[in-house]
């Protein structure tokens, strides 16, 4: 009888390690550098640990051809199966032929679409997916359609600031594309809790909510955003603070919409001042050296770069301290040239208002169906600048290289 325990006793213990053991490999199961396989060696890995995978090709002027550029699962991250895992794979240096195919055009033109509020709620009477008269507020489902649309267009999100800086490195053959958001208004980034791990809870139908969602969906696609604030910045101010932190630690920008949503043409100078600098101020303690130096103009005000109050938005002081502005937005209506066209100009930008109107008053049917004669397609490659030689003449002085064909 204590012979037959023993042996029991020994077979729980052996099932019981070798459970732990398969437990703890499987725990343990993390992803490979794949820089040195093969793409057939890639393709094996994956099915051997059930990824999901997704391959793109991309030119580079400094991988060879069939070498991998990129992983979207890290090294070491703990893998699960059907993970998605897209990697992209050189397809070698570019030549004048595949741009001239592709109709690479760094000169071209860039939307920079102008949102306000996104409104979970179904359109009535109003054309396309509208929430006011006027277009400023956007349904949730019209917002998701307009990110799929972009997508199939091939357009890329690329960041405000990079793109004021002419840093856009946009795949190739693709066009960048940026979206902005005025006001704060809470339907931009709604918070309904906290998990048990203090984590913010997002509203899935706030904007912030559809672009992870987005994100989540298009996991090799760069998705990004500015979010212009005023005073009580997303309106729920036992979250606001770490809103704004969470959206600079997750790839979104924050910018200055003025105190008070401040009218330009009619305030006086120090009152344009304490509007500008008062922002700049908040947004340094909260989120110090986080935020992005440009200014959405509310209501497009002053309108004019003569105005008397232009200069004390591009730089004043307040509170004793100096504050700089490195580029303005307008209220949107048109698309706005390449960061690189000698007509380019940082500190009155213009903007496409993102709502339906029948295809035209430059809604977003007639402003992309004008994009498709003159949009900026890219090389892919932020150090230089390719352009067709009939473009040359709209070329302003730039630092990078300058290919032509």
């Amino acid at each position: 009888m204590k012979k037959k325990i023993l042996i029991i006793s020994v077979l729980v213990v052996v099932l019981t390690l070798g459970t732990y053991f398969i437990l703890s490999n499987k725990k343990e199961n993390k992803m490979l550098d794949l820089s040195n396989m093969s793409l057939n060696e890639i393709k094996d890995y994956s099915k051997e640990n059930n990824l999901n995978l997704k391959i793109n090709y991309e030119f580079n002027k400094t991988i060879e051809k069939d070498k991998l550029i990129s992983q979207s699962i890290k090294k070491d991250k703990i893998i699960n199966a059907d993970d998605k895992l897209v990697v992209v794979i050189s397809k070698g240096k570019i030549t004048n032929e595949e741009y001239k195919n592709n109709n690479i055009n760094e000169l071209g033109n860039v939307p920079i679409m102008m949102y306000h509020g996104i409104e979970n709620v179904d359109t009535n009477e109003n054309v396309g997916g509208n929430v006011d008269k006027d277009g400023y507020n956007r349904t949730a489902k019209a917002f998701r359609e307009d990110l799929e649309f972009y997508y199939k267009e091939n357009y890329r999100m690329v960041r405000l600031v990079d793109y004021v800086n002419g840093k856009i490195d946009t795949e190739f053959g693709k066009s960048p594309l940026v979206l902005t958001f005025d006001d704060g208004n809470k339907n931009n980034f709604n918070v309904l809790g906290k998990d048990e791990k203090g984590n913010l809870q997002i509203d899935p139908n706030c904007a912030i909510g559809i672009l992870e969602e987005f994100k989540k969906k298009y996991p090799d696609y760069n998705v990004t955003a500015t979010f212009f604030v005023m005073d009580n910045l997303f309106n729920q101010e036992e979250y606001d603070e770490e809103k704004l932190k969470w959206l600079v630690d997750n790839g979104y920008d924050v910018g200055n919409h003025t105190k008070n949503h401040i009218n330009f043409k009619t305030a006086t100078i120090e009152e344009s001042v304490n509007a500008v600098g008062y922002m700049y101020e908040k947004l340094d303690k909260i989120i110090p050296n986080k935020y992005v130096n440009i200014v959405a103009l509310p209501y497009g005000s002053p309108g004019s770069k003569t105005h008397q109050n232009f200069n004390s938005i591009l730089s004043g002081t307040y509170n004793n301290k100096e504050y700089s502005t490195q580029a303005t937005l307008r209220v949107g209506w048109m698309q706005e040239v390449s960061p690189f066209n000698k007509n380019f100009d940082k500190t009155f930008l213009k903007r496409i208002r993102a709502y339906d109107n029948n295809g035209k008053d430059f809604d977003i049917t007639y402003t992309f169906n004008q994009l498709k004669n003159d949009r900026y397609i890219s090389d892919g490659d932020k150090d230089t600048i390719v352009i067709p030689t009939d473009k040359e003449s709209s070329l302003g002085q730039v630092d990078k290289e300058i290919i032509k064909y």
